[in-house]
Parts: C-alpha cells; structure tokens; sequence
C-alpha cells in the first residue's frame, strides 16, 4: 500500500476515536430519505487551486438522493465558452457518520473531452478517462470550526509513474499512477448572516521535472510538478432576500496557488 494512503488511514482512525456525545445532542436528526437538485452558476471553474473550462463562466448542475447516512449524488461543470477539453461529470457516494461530523466518500470523476476520443464505458487502467478518488474528511462542529479533507486517487487517468532511469531511451511508463493527494485544512464562521469559509491545500506529490537537455521527458502531476501549497484563499457567502419566500444564496471567493504563482476572483450564484 502506498505511504501516503497508510498515513491517511491512520489519520482517520484517530479522529473517530474522538467524543462526539455532545456534538450529536446539537444537530437534529437527518430524516431518512431526502432529495436535492439545483445548479451553480460560476463566473469560472476553479477547483483546488487549478482554473478548468478556460475563463469563461461555468454552469454546474447537481443531483442528490440521500438515504440515512448514505448519500449518492452527480455533479457536472459545463464550461459556455465552446469547445473545451475540461468538462466534467462526475458520480459520487458518501457516507456521513457522528452527526456528519465525519465523510467517507468515493468519487468517480470523468472529463467529456470534445478534443479526445475517451469513451465513457472504457474503465481499463491503461484506457480510461476516469479517476477514481477516496476522501476521507473531519467536518468541524460548531464548537471546533475547523476541518480536515485527505483526497487521494486510487484508480484511473491520475499522473502516470515513468521509468526513473534518465539515461535510458525507454521513457515507457511503469505500471502504476501516482497516487496523487490532497490535505487541505478549512476554517468555518459566520458574522451577521454572512458566512466565510478560508482554506489551506497541499499536496505532498513531487513528480519529477522534465529535463530537456537530457531528453528526460519527466511526470506531469495531478495537482502541479513540486509538492506544496496549491490552494489558498477564502470565500465570502450570503443570502439576498429576493421575496418573502426566496432568497439568493451568493458567493464570491478569491483564490490563490502559490506553486503555479495564480490568482483568481470567482463569483457565483446557486438556484
């Protein structure tokens, strides 16, 4: 088993060795059977610290049927700028336990690219568009307003090992991926109805860069070439009353990726 899914697992266990007696007597009880649709519009696609669909706005529609703890959902980001390789849909299940205090989720990601000739049943290790992800996530309390996410791949389109000899003319590509991960740490409060939401991402991934002289054509990283920070910023959040019965949720966030030296500013509304 790779290192960092070891260390992961270790983390998880230990923060559900925590109390959680009197987390579960402030949240009320989740019904049993629920079901949520709607959509996002964004000004653009930023996801941990990397812009997808180009600059152009991104619509991102969501499903979700939650039964108990368990809760299976999609969720797309269509770009309206044209041809573009970064759409995405995705299919995930996650299961929240100690009053949500705590996620375990699977998520299957696929980007329908317009310029490529992936095929969406294709699920080959060596032929598939698609990128499996395990999570597992401390979601704070209202008394301990911080959370924790470990994302990391573990099947499919992730960043591919390649051979280490740089001498050697055989760059063939080993089998296996990189396992790429994800740590970030979040900070949660709320001052007069607005909400605002900071985060720290890193990940511990350090592919080897690619040397031209040596004809070493190196690894390109899920998440950037050098292990670091990747994702860094904060989001603003309220609601604007629109009727008596309606009300707006809005968002803006400005975001940050130290290691690719990028910044962005993303508004958003959510129907």
């Amino acid at each position: 088993m790779n290192k960092i899914n070891v260390i992961a697992i270790l983390i998880f266990f230990l923060l559900t060795g925590f109390s959680t007696k009197n987390y579960g007597q402030e949240s009320p009880k989740k019904s049993k059977l629920g079901f949520d649709v709607g959509a996002d519009i964004m000004s653009r696609y930023v996801w941990r610290g990397t812009q997808f669909g180009g600059s152009s706005p991104s619509i991102q529609p969501f499903t979700s049927l939650s039964i108990g703890n368990l809760e299976i959902g999609a969720w797309g980001a269509y770009s309206t700028g044209g041809i573009n390789p970064y759409q995405e849909f995705d299919f995930y299940a996650t299961y929240n336990f100690a009053d949500e205090m705590f996620s375990v989720t699977i998520t299957d990601y696929f980007f329908p690219d317009d310029t490529s000739d992936y095929k969406y049943f294709k699920y080959g290790k060596d032929n598939t568009g698609h990128i499996f992800e395990g999570t597992i996530s401390f979601n704070g309390t209202e008394k301990i307003p911080v959370s924790l996410l470990i994302a990391t791949n573990f099947y499919g389109c992730d960043a591919k090992k390649i051979n280490d000899d740089v001498n050697s003319s055989d760059f063939n590509e080993e089998d296996g991926i990189q396992y790429s991960t994800y740590f970030e740490l979040g900070y949660s409060t709320s001052i007069r109805e607005v909400d605002f939401d900071a985060f720290l991402g890193f990940t511990p991934n350090s592919p080897k860069k690619a040397d031209v002289a040596s004809g070493y054509i190196g690894e390109n990283g899920f998440y950037g070439n050098n292990s670091g920070i990747v994702n860094l910023g904060f989001t603003v959040a309220k609601e604007i009353k629109i009727t008596n019965e309606y009300s707006l949720p809005v968002s803006a966030s400005v975001i940050t990726n130290p290691q690719a030296e990028k910044i962005y500013f993303v508004f958003g509304i959510s129907l």
